[in-house]
């Protein structure tokens, strides 16, 4: 048995080392165009991602069952109230495959921010998701400009600040016109 243990150590320390290397790279991958999806609503409501073209959206995947997404709601809730008359969206899209689960957690933290359903598990293949939450940011053209492993304070003097600069850039079409 104890001969085993510096193969264990061994790949402790690699699998470490891969998380942190894929975490600080997903920090700053981006510059792909948005994959597209139509999701469901709690409502049962259609929302297509495309549909906010020329917003900035907030794509933030996650499940009841997972303790950090619940850490994050909050701060992403008071974010929305912040930017929500500009042209920024919140979209929460549930891993989970309980629609009720989700609905008593919506309820119970007072979101109100669209929440998605992904019963079948559509995105995290799409996005490449390695865990949860992960978030992505895409700007009005529909590229990824951001995607954010792990909870953040959505909240945060940071965060207000990168939004509010994301939310004062013009959409291309408008800098083209206004370039003229």
């Amino acid at each position: 048995m104890t001969r085993f243990i510096p193969l264990i150590v061994l790949a402790a320390g690699l699998a470490a080392v891969i998380t942190f290397v894929q975490q600080r790279s997903a920090r700053t991958r981006g510059g792909f165009q948005a994959y597209d999806f139509t999701l469901p609503d709690l409502d049962g409501n259609t929302v297509r991602l495309s549909e906010h073209h020329g917003k900035i959206v907030f794509l933030n995947l996650w499940a009841t069952w997972c303790p950090p997404c619940r850490e994050e709601m909050p701060a992403m809730e008071r974010l929305y109230q912040r930017f929500r008359h500009k042209d920024f969206v919140i979209l929460a899209v549930s891993e989970d495959t309980d629609s009720t689960a989700v609905r008593n957690f919506v309820q119970s933290m007072r979101l109100s921010f669209p929440v998605l359903l992904d019963p079948q598990g559509a995105l995290p293949g799409r996005y490449g998701i390695t865990g949860y939450p992960e978030t992505f940011i895409i700007d009005r053209n529909g590229q990824v400009i951001q995607h954010i492993i792990g909870p953040e304070n959505w909240d945060s003097e940071k965060s207000i600040r990168y939004f509010s600069e994301l939310l004062e850039k013009p959409h291309s079409a408008e800098a083209e016109r206004a370039a003229r």
